[in-house]
């Protein structure tokens, strides 16, 4: 595919008296807003996002252990660092060690990285050279608005202030005006930073571990629509599956990329009004997408002082299992269950007649995590592992809790994707207590979500990071080197845990 499927980005903002007064009017809305008496959480201690980038500082000291080279390991630990955390290595050597740890978010677009060669690491963070992030260092101040403002009737005020911005061209949203924060996938040799609100953004790893945006993605001008945050990349295929979601009709955009990174045609997809969809989920004949009652109701946000997105309990939960290469919906097949909301899928696969989701359920969700009592609010965000059957045959659908602990963000060996699994129970406590290695970087990296391993042999050999919570806080993670035809490496891709026990989803 020709590389002018990235496009550069190079927007025109314009100061003036029009984004003076347009400035003076956000101050006194904001004001209104936000109560200033009250601790800004999210914006204190590790939550704090770091404000500078760091270029590649080489040779970082490993303060324990070594990072191994060449030979083979089978070792496993957990290390206070500053919580337990395990690090296992399976089979590592240098050929498939060799590479770069990439995590992106949820601080203002930002990639952490980790380069690791030849036993030595490098840390590096740099900004998504994002169109939002070029025009907001222009003005040297925040300019776009956030999901967190679109609040109540000042959440609306908020809404024509930024029409305001872009009719009078003081911004410019010809390349959008996404983040590229919230996660990273790897797809024809192109690293893609990305949010659900905006195209993706093309990172490039460079040898010595810098990382340099290289503009926008639009699969020459196929792509017209927002992109989803969690793709899904066919381990066997090379193809990538992904949607798009919209406040206007079509609601819902289904694409197919196939290996050599051709967009085919996009497939609309009918539900009833506008929705959050955050992830879906692919087998090897089927994709899933979820019309759960997350809704977007703007009324509702100016009449009763709701988040724009508020979840209707009213409502049942809607899953469409449509064939992944359908030209159009009219094969869609769509089953009930109880109302819940998803953020986040674990895997799904196909047995029989029925079509096996493994997800992460929300009884009562609520995104106004700011508002009211945020410890009772956490308390109520019950987020717990499922497993959904959906059966083509006779158009039935059930559903079983498979742990009762929460859990969320949820990883799989993604050589694996689409794929069934079967269940290993593993007694945490009896671990070692020696890592393999710990690197000291040079500052703090704030708490994140969504990460990415890019190997030199990415296509043959993807190293995989499992990354595991329990109740006691304990952190739980595992890496893994993978060969495509490695039958021994054929290793755990899923986890939940209850108490002290971690379940683990053992591939066959």
């Amino acid at each position: 595919m020709a590389e002018n499927c990235i496009v550069s980005v190079n927007p025109k903002p314009s100061k003036g008296l029009s984004s003076k007064l347009l400035d003076l009017v956000e101050r006194v809305v904001v004001k209104l807003m936000h109560d200033a008496s009250l601790p800004l959480h999210y914006l204190s201690g590790n939550f704090a996002p770091v404000r500078d980038e760091t270029p590649p500082v080489k040779d970082l000291p490993v303060v324990h252990g070594f990072l191994p080279v060449s030979e083979l390991f089978n070792l496993h630990t957990p290390y206070p660092f500053p919580r337990k955390v395990l690090i296992r290595l399976f089979y590592i050597s240098q050929e498939c060690l060799n590479g770069e740890f990439v995590r992106v978010g949820p601080n203002p677009k930002m990639i952490h990285a980790v380069r690791i060669k030849d036993g030595k690491a490098t840390y590096v963070s740099r900004y998504v050279k994002t169109s939002r992030l070029k025009q907001e260092e222009f003005f040297g101040a925040p300019k776009f608005m956030k999901i967190g403002d679109l609040k109540g009737l000042l959440g609306l005020l908020m809404v024509y202030l930024q029409q305001l911005r872009t009719k009078l061209k003081v911004l410019d949203v010809s390349y959008g005006h996404g983040t590229a924060n919230t996660a990273l996938v790897y797809h024809h040799g192109k690293l893609l930073a990305l949010s659900e609100a905006d195209k993706p953004y093309v990172v490039k790893v460079l040898e010595d571990g810098d990382l340099q945006t290289l503009g926008m993605m639009d699969y020459d001008k196929r792509l017209t629509h927002s992109f989803t945050a969690h793709p899904k990349v066919d381990p066997t295929t090379g193809e990538m599956f992904t949607f798009g979601y919209s406040q206007t009709p079509p609601y819902l955009t289904y694409r197919v990329i196939s290996e050599d990174g051709f967009m085919h045609d996009p497939v609309p997809i009918t539900i009833s009004e506008p929705i959050m969809m955050h992830d879906f989920a692919i087998t090897e004949t089927y994709a899933i997408f979820m019309d759960l009652p997350m809704h977007f109701r703007p009324k509702e946000m100016v009449k009763e002082k709701k988040m724009v997105y508020s979840f209707d309990p009213t409502k049942k939960a809607r899953f469409g299992v449509l064939p992944r290469y359908a030209k159009d919906e009219l094969m869609i097949r769509w089953f009930e269950l109880p109302n819940c909301f998803i953020f986040h899928n674990a895997n799904a696969w196909e047995e029989e007649d029925e079509v096996v989701l493994i997800t992460c359920r929300l009884e009562n969700p609520d995104l106004d995590m700011v508002g009211g009592d945020a410890k009772e609010k956490l308390e109520n965000f019950s987020n717990e592992l499922y497993e959904m059957r959906f059966n083509m045959k006779t158009g039935s659908a059930s559903q079983k809790k498979l742990s009762p602990s929460a859990v969320d963000f949820p990883r799989i060996n993604e050589c694996y994707t689409g794929k069934k699994s079967c269940v290993n129970v593993i007694d945490a406590k009896t671990m070692s207590a020696e890592p393999v290695a710990v690197v000291e970087l040079p500052h703090r990296v704030p708490y994140g979500f969504h990460a990415f391993f890019v190997t030199e042999v990415l296509k043959p050999k993807p190293i995989i990071i499992y990354i595991f919570f329990t109740r006691d806080a304990t952190l739980t993670t595992r890496g893994s080197c993978l060969g495509r035809n490695n039958s021994r490496n054929k290793l755990l891709h899923k986890t939940s845990c209850v108490h002290n026990y971690i379940i683990c989803y053992m591939l066959l």
